[in-house]
């Protein structure tokens, strides 16, 4: 009996994971055999290197660079986007003050406004934001002469100083409505008895969202911290679209960006596969640190 319930599983799993194994593990090995090559991507000869792209990428200038605008990327915009997220998702939906459990008035209008950004195509939101930084004409700069502030009017995306910054601006102000409405679903599977036994406590909004959401909402910021690291390592699409050159004095270069001028600017498909391996590597090692970290009893309620 047993062993054909096993057939059967075996039957019905056979399909999935052939399928599984001919288009995600297949590219990955096909990609790993290519950075052993010196292959250019348009000869039919692919001649074996072993390691040596790995060597010269280890003493790569550009990569290294690429790589730090990367952690830049890393190091601000998950934690910027979480924090803002985690504080507009407890404005709209919990919280204790006065005798209430709630958040403001229309939350559900402000979360679709808040989410619109998100909707919108790479594409689109490049464009829009090419006319916000418009030195000249741009909302931006003309916003801050309005305020008085027309000594902080900068050429966004073509200072070295500024550049990276500024695109990361735009993957903020993209990304924020994601988490927002994410945040939000969580927080509203949260037992209100316990927001209104805080109230009772005397507990403010920031210590509620402190003692009881935050610890709650654990594993939704664990997930969501994953996915935007790996857009922090990725970045490509925004960034191509914008500045496919890498930006003033390669001053927004990332990882991604090089792989791509690599292999179908410079012909070295090898190279550039090297360098797609190394970032696949890197991701996984974000994914694994993340649940390492932050391994901990799952709080139930």
């Amino acid at each position: 009996m047993q062993h054909g319930r096993f057939r059967i599983i075996t039957l019905f799993l056979a399909g999935p994971l052939a399928l599984y194994g001919v288009f995600v593990l297949s590219p990955f090995a096909q990609a790993f055999w290519l950075s052993l090559t010196s292959w250019s991507g348009y000869t039919a000869a692919q001649p074996f290197v072993g390691l040596a792209n790995y060597k010269a990428l280890m003493s790569d200038p550009a990569f290294w660079q690429a790589l730090e605008h990367n952690g830049l990327l890393l190091a601000v915009v998950p934690v910027a986007t979480i924090i803002l997220g985690l504080f507009f998702a407890g404005v709209l939906n919990v919280g204790a003050s006065a005798g209430r459990v709630g958040g403001v008035r229309g939350s559900s209008v402000y979360q679709k406004l808040y989410f619109l950004p998100h909707v919108l195509p790479v594409v689109i939101v490049a464009v829009l934001w090419q006319f916000l930084y418009n030195p000249q004409l741009g909302l931006v700069n003309s916003g801050l002469d309005r305020l008085g502030l027309g000594s902080l009017k900068q050429t966004w995306l073509g200072d070295p100083a500024v550049a990276l910054w500024s695109l990361a601006a735009i993957m903020l102000w993209t990304g924020t409505g994601f988490y927002v409405v994410l945040f939000s679903a969580a927080m509203q599977s949260i037992p209100r008895e316990l927001y209104e036994a805080a109230d009772l406590d005397g507990a403010g909004r920031l210590g509620t969202m402190w003692r009881i959401t935050l610890p709650l909402l654990r594993e939704t910021v664990q997930v969501s911290w994953i996915y935007l690291g790996i857009g922090a390592l990725d970045a490509f699409a925004l960034f191509q679209v914008l500045l496919p050159d890498g930006g003033p004095n390669d001053s927004t270069n990332v990882v991604s960006q090089y792989l791509y001028q690599t292999a179908f600017q410079n012909g070295q498909m090898g190279y550039a596969s090297a360098i797609g391996v190394v970032l696949c590597l890197l991701t996984l090692l974000l994914a694994g640190a993340t649940f390492l970290l932050s391994r901990r009893e799952t709080i139930e309620f």
